[in-house]
């Protein structure tokens, strides 16, 4: 990293040195990456995904060299960020996998993706854009999200109530593009739910 000194690289949240061996941060590292994190889900809360790092650095107490030392880009950023909805939604997804209606089971699940999505400004917008770009965190971040609601929608196509020509990448997309949509319409609460049923209705036999 330019301008970064040894001791500071020893301190950062970066990839995994040898096989299957995370990097273990220094006690000050650990609480700068905690209150970056703090700092960026209020930030992004208050102000959407677009949201000034250099305001989330200052507020954090640290430079946006610090920043960038943990999280390289943006879209490491709001991964990071991110991480417990995301577990929160795999889990979710889990819990469903034994509902008595597979239809009804993935139509939850998307709800809660536009729920979790419409949460921060700017997500879904984000989230449909790195869908195209494998490198992104974000993208990368998407991998066990793709394999979850496949795994709902599998079941229900084999009920026969989704067309087997569906696939989960489209509908992820649709439903990032229904969160999009409501964010932009604040005033129409329902507006979500009603261009989900709309897009259920095209996914039947």
């Amino acid at each position: 990293m330019v301008g970064a000194t040894a001791k500071e690289r020893a301190g950062t949240s970066g990839p995994a040195q040898g096989p299957g061996a995370p990097r273990v941060m220094r006690a000050d590292a650990r609480r700068n990456h905690g209150r970056l994190l703090a700092e960026a889900r209020a930030a992004f809360a208050a102000h959407g995904t677009d949201a000034s790092l250099e305001d989330v650095a200052r507020r954090a107490g640290v430079g946006i060299g610090t920043l960038y030392r943990h999280f390289p880009n943006r879209h490491a950023l709001m991964s990071a960020v991110f991480e417990d909805a995301v577990s929160d939604l795999l889990a979710r997804s889990r819990e469903l996998l034994d509902a008595p209606q597979p239809c009804t089971a993935l139509v939850e699940w998307l709800r809660a993706i536009i729920s979790h999505a419409s949460a921060y400004r700017g997500l879904a917008r984000a989230l449909m854009s790195a869908s195209h770009d494998d490198g992104s965190h974000l993208a990368r971040c998407s991998g066990p999200m793709r394999e979850a609601g496949n795994a709902l929608l599998l079941r229900a196509q084999e009920s026969g109530a989704v067309r087997p020509d569906v696939s989960i990448g489209d509908l992820l997309q649709l439903t990032n593009a229904i969160a999009l949509a409501a964010e932009e319409t604040p005033d129409d609460p329902a507006l979500a739910d009603r261009l989900l049923n709309l897009t259920l209705r095209g996914l039947k036999p």
